[in-house]
């Protein structure tokens, strides 16, 4: 697939070939990944299991340095950041939130207040305010007092994504969050990122293995396979039969277009 119209220009992340293994010796997990991440778009980063999309989407955010290959945020390497103009520019949310502690909601979301306090400077009431807002922002604003021990996953999920807004980011990159929701809270989960693309024109990547909320909500998708991006474009342009099935290596793939989205599924 062709790079949308703009995305060169308009990159806020962009990854040049980049490489990474876990151990000298060891496979490549990403071997030469490449795409453009467009300012304040909503994209989906899709693929097979043990394709490399955890892995790339850690080398984006700074949370591994590649051993090949480069990424650039806002046209700057992002090694040249540290790690607290990381963290004010890019909030990373992964799969899974615990925490054994009663914390409360409001309190896990001031965490993300973190890169703009300093060893002399505590949280204060601008930083209780930004919080509050991320929390508004999710539609969780009644759980502030709530102990995060006593929520359920679609919540606990919720106070992941207000915790990373309140970092006030440009660029949000989340690893697989709907995987334990159910569909409600799935929906309700794109439609937060819908509203936050829409009204803060915040750039946002996504790993998700559900293609069928993905078409027309997304404006881009990029395909993993083997450690590469293999396919890039809009989703009706990724979620085809032939894509798919390269991608997740299933000839019995199929997409179909209807009513205004993409539906997908394996013939059995």
């Amino acid at each position: 697939m062709s790079a949308h119209k703009g995305d060169s220009t308009a990159a806020l992340i962009e990854a040049r070939g980049l490489r990474f293994a876990y151990a000298a010796g060891a496979p490549e997990v990403v071997a030469g990944a490449t795409l453009s991440v467009a300012r304040g778009r909503l994209s989906a980063l899709i693929g097979a299991n043990g394709s490399g999309k955890s892995t790339l989407i850690r080398l984006l955010c700074g949370l591994l340095k590649p051993s090949g290959g480069e990424v650039l945020f806002d046209g700057v390497p992002l090694g040249s950041l540290d790690a607290r103009r990381r963290a004010r520019r890019i909030a990373y949310v992964p799969q899974t939130i615990s925490t054994v502690f009663p914390f409360t909601a409001l309190e896990v979301v001031l965490t993300g207040r973190s890169p703009y306090t300093t060893r002399f400077r505590f949280e204060d009431e601008s930083d209780t305010q930004a919080a509050r807002s991320a929390l508004e922002a999710v539609d969780a604003a009644h759980l502030a007092a709530r102990p995060v021990t006593e929520l359920s996953g679609g919540e606990r999920q919720s106070i992941a994504l207000a915790r990373a807004l309140a970092q006030e980011p440009e660029c949000l990159l989340l690893d697989e969050p709907s995987a334990a929701l159910d569909l409600k809270h799935r929906a309700g989960l794109i439609r937060h990122l819908i509203s936050l693309r829409d009204e803060r024109a915040l750039t946002t990547l996504i790993i998700t293995h559900d293609l069928q909320l993905l078409d027309p909500a997304f404006d881009r998708v990029y395909a993993m396979r083997c450690g590469a991006v293999t396919a890039a474009g809009s989703p009706s342009e990724v979620l085809r039969d032939e894509v798919l099935a390269e991608v997740y290596g299933d000839e019995h793939v199929r997409a179909r277009r209807a009513f205004g989205r993409t539906f997908v599924w394996s013939e059995l």
